[in-house]
């Protein structure tokens, strides 16, 4: 059998997967602080047929030899942390990273995950909790006759008591939690991370000092996918799907050439 095919079909597998890669990321564009994901691809094994430097008379050598390729493969999906902008909303509850640094959320089996999307919530119990009612660590509870919450830019928590004039600070602070290689990180959905070997242990610290990122109340992260270069993507995707199509026809074509020849 050629081997044509089999390099062709490598091909459009993984264009396939690439765009399946920008399907997700044009289905998240209005995702608060979705991280779009691009696609890398690897070659596969080669078969050198005669190798570069091979001796010939009178000493001389061959220059360049003779390599057949396999194919192709997807080898990784990078997630990109960059930001793209914030869009107010002006409410209180809502937290923006200006910078890097992840929300830490309590999950109910009591480990730890991390989110970029602070649009958070109060419970029955008043505690601040992500959409789905995951509580942020550390835990912030809202009084029930607070009448309005003011969260500092390194993440010091306070409170207007109905009936005063005083603010009263909340025992804990939002913290933030950082990784060496946020890439590393393992998507969960639910807007959700969780450390990996890959992405080290996380490091935590104070909102705006020791490298991160400073809060902004009333705003949220937008999601960092722009339309025009995801379509520009998906079509030069769909272009290497149909050549390597085009590929194993041409093979095929050949197959049958072959098959057909008579004496």
């Amino acid at each position: 059998m050629m081997r044509s095919l089999w390099t062709a079909a490598s091909g459009m597998t993984g264009q396939q997967f690439s765009i399946d890669t920008i399907a997700n990321n044009l289905a998240n564009v209005n995702t608060t602080g979705f991280k779009k994901s691009r696609v890398d691809f690897q070659d596969l094994l080669y078969q050198t047929v005669r190798y570069a430097g091979t001796p010939v008379n009178a000493g001389a050598q061959i220059p360049t030899g003779i390599e057949l390729g396999h194919g192709v493969r997807p080898v990784a999906t990078q997630r990109i942390y960059t930001q793209v902008g914030f869009r107010q909303t002006d409410n209180p509850l809502d937290l923006v990273i200006e910078g890097e640094g992840f929300f830490q959320v309590l999950m109910p089996d009591g480990t730890l995950a991390y989110t970029r999307d602070g649009s958070f919530k109060r419970d029955g119990e008043g505690r601040l909790v992500t959409s789905d009612g995951f509580t942020l660590e550390p835990e912030i509870m809202v009084p029930e006759d607070a009448v309005s919450i003011n969260i500092g830019t390194d993440g010091t928590v306070s409170f207007l008591i109905a009936g005063s004039n005083d603010l009263v600070n909340s025992p804990n602070k939002i913290e933030l939690a950082r990784f060496v290689n946020p890439a590393g990180l393992k998507s969960m959905g639910r807007n959700l991370f969780v450390q990996t070997a890959a992405s080290g242990e996380p490091i935590e610290g104070t909102p705006g000092l020791d490298g991160f990122g400073s809060l902004a109340q009333g705003y949220v992260e937008m999601s960092n996918v722009q339309v025009v270069e995801e379509m520009v993507n998906m079509i030069v995707a769909q272009r290497a799907y149909e050549t390597n199509s085009k590929a194993i026809q041409a093979s095929d074509d050949m197959l049958h050439t072959a098959n057909n020849l008579r004496r």
